[in-house]
C-alpha cells in the first residue's frame, strides 16, 4: 500500500488529537499519573481487492507506484527550461575543455615524442 501524504497525515492527527480516548485515572486526587486505554485491536483482513493488493505481486507494484507517482512534485515549464540551459552551457564548456586537451596532446606527442 503506497505511503500517506503528509495532508492524510496531517488530517489523521488532527482527528486522533479531538477525539483523544479518555484516561483512566484522570480528575482523581490520587498520586498516580493519568494512564492511556489500550488502543482497539486491528479490524479483521478485508476479503478481495485489498487482500489481493496486501499479498503482492504485480498489482501491489502496480498500485503503490501510482500512488508514490501521484506524490511527486513534477517540474513546471520554467524549471525544465532552467535545467536545459544548465546542462547545455555544461555541456559546452566540457567539450570545450575536451577540445583543447585534445589539441594540446597532440602538439605535446607530434613534438616531444614522435620527433
Amino acid at each position: 500500500m503506497a505511503r500517506q501524504t503528509r495532508a492524510q497525515r496531517r488530517a489523521r492527527r488532527q482527528q486522533e488529537t479531538q477525539a483523544e480516548p479518555a484516561l483512566a485515572g484522570a480528575g482523581g486526587r490520587g498520586a498516580k499519573p493519568p494512564v492511556r486505554l489500550a488502543p482497539e485491536p486491528p479490524a479483521r483482513p478485508e476479503r478481495g481487492r485489498r487482500a489481493r493488493e496486501q499479498a503482492g505481486g504485480p498489482g501491489r507494484f502496480i498500485v503503490e507506484s501510482w500512488g508514490e507517482l501521484r506524490k511527486v512534485e513534477w517540474p513546471n515549464q520554467s524549471h525544465v527550461i532552467q535545467g536545459t540551459v544548465v546542462v547545455l552551457i555544461a555541456c559546452v564548456i566540457i567539450g570545450t575543455f575536451i577540445w583543447v586537451a585534445d589539441i594540446a596532446s597532440k602538439h605535446i606527442v607530434q613534438d616531444l615524442l614522435l620527433r
